[in-house]
């Protein structure tokens, strides 16, 4: 009977399980939750969202990871399909009710009869021969497998992840907010909260000085650019906020004045009864983010739902380990998938999760390899993690790790992602023509 196992039911596990048994490959899917939770876990749902509920950029021909979410939807994505059904309103990005979400992608998999759900805690990796498997156990993979894993390959990275605080709608002031999103995009779903100059001066001051809550379960404090705390931002330069999570561009309240800086509210449900402080994630202590949140005047009164919270994220030295298939170089019937491999982002690491399971489908099956090219985003992101690569660090999707157009001399921006875009869908398109038949 052909049957791979897959281990971690996140975006990524989900994914691969998902596409496996579309493709009549029964799958053993093994989380170790509602047994055991880690850190940032709370439901015993597969598919849990643990920081934003946000998952970037829709932008098919203007962002790489709205391209990389096109691609996705090619290919048959689950993920893409349960934000399709628990979509919110989120400007230009496509953002979810996070409880419908993990339920939506819950039900695929129970409901798919060639997926056994399993319990259990996995602690060791399996050996060669003992059959296919696909470790998606995510970025806090447990302290017993990340021990077997360090045995087996050597020297685990890791670094600092953070989430930002929620807040209750009914406790915002909404008369210190203007409505928009930035440069008129989307239809108006951000809740902008002004800052005067006084105002943001001392927020800074107070975000600075604020007690930070302690580390001291884990020995390595490595914080990756893409989620770096507030905190850590504002003791860059005074300025820097203003420039990043606060900058005021492209915003004008209902007067058309620009205000100094700018906090960013999201709903965080389709009800709109929470709101994510946009960019907000922090590690301070939960009393001092209390205190230093209600230094906006919107926020004056806010009561908070959901504190910013820090974990630590595990990944492989991936360009030692790993193919660009999501294969082991040192064991071919064994796969990873998801944040683990260092890719960076809900979407990036569902995406290694849906290839991950592509490829391992191709192989039980007895298919022609598949190589997704590097003009596709998610044929770049999967050579990335599999190309030597010294200072090897997670990778979000972005334009950058795109090979250059070919004969392209212009410099218009939008014409130059719009062609990345053409090029990319292309090749998806072509390759998901190929791809087994769903049974």
């Amino acid at each position: 009977m052909k049957r791979v196992t897959v281990v971690g039911g996140g975006l990524a596990g989900s994914e691969a399980a998902y596409y496996l048994a579309r493709r009549g490959i029964s799958v053993r899917l093994v989380e170790q939750k509602p047994l055991f939770y880690s850190p940032a876990h709370t439901s015993a749902c597969l598919g849990e969202l643990v920081c934003s509920n946000s998952l970037k950029s829709d932008d098919v021909y203007g962002n790489a990871c709205g391209l990389l979410k096109e691609e996705m939807r090619l290919l048959g994505s689950l993920t893409m399909e349960a934000a399709a059904h628990c979509r919110i309103p989120a400007g230009g990005a496509l953002a979810v009710e996070r409880e419908s979400f993990a339920a939506y992608i819950t039900e695929k998999i129970q409901a798919q009869p060639r997926i056994e759900r399993v319990a259990a805690e996995v602690c060791t990796l399996p050996a060669r021969g003992e059959g296919l498997t696909i470790i998606a156990t995510g970025p806090l993979t447990s302290p017993a497998l990340s021990a077997d894993i360090v045995r087996r390959f050597g020297r685990e990275l890791h670094f600092y992840d953070a989430s930002a605080p929620v807040v209750a709608a009914e406790s915002v002031d909404f008369s210190h907010t203007f409505t928009g999103d930035r440069y008129g995009k989307g239809t108006g779903d951000y809740v902008n909260c002004p800052l005067t100059k006084e105002e943001y001066d001392a927020f800074v001051s107070a975000l600075l000085t604020a007690e930070k809550a302690a580390l001291h379960d884990f020995e390595k404090r490595e914080i990756f650019e893409g989620c770096m705390p507030l905190e850590i931002m504002a003791s860059r330069g005074h300025d820097t906020l203003r420039f990043g999570t606060f900058k005021p561009v492209g915003l004008y309240d209902e007067a058309g004045r620009r205000p100094y800086a700018v906090l960013q509210l999201r709903k965080e449900n389709a009800a709109g009864t929470a709101y994510n402080l946009v960019g907000c994630q922090t590690n301070l202590r939960f009393g001092e983010q209390r205190r230093v949140f209600s230094l906006i005047p919107a926020l004056k009164n806010a009561e908070f739902l959901r504190y910013g919270v820090m974990h630590r994220n595990t990944y492989l030295q991936s360009p030692a380990v790993l193919h660009a298939d999501f294969s082991c170089k040192t064991q071919d019937d064994l796969y990873f998938a998801g944040q683990i491999t260092g890719v960076e982002g809900y979407v990036e690491s569902a995406m290694s999760g849906l290839l991950a399971g592509l490829h391992a489908a191709q192989k039980v099956l007895g298919g022609e390899k598949i190589v997704f090219p590097r003009e596709t985003v998610c044929g770049a992101l999967s050579a990335y993690i599999a190309s030597p690569n010294p200072d090897f660090q997670p990778m979000n999707a972005n334009y950058g790790i795109l090979p250059p157009l070919v004969g392209y001399t212009g410099r218009d921006k939008k014409e130059k992602r719009r062609l990345f875009a053409e090029r990319s869908l292309a090749a998806v398109r072509k390759i998901s023509r190929i791809l087994p038949s769903l049974v």
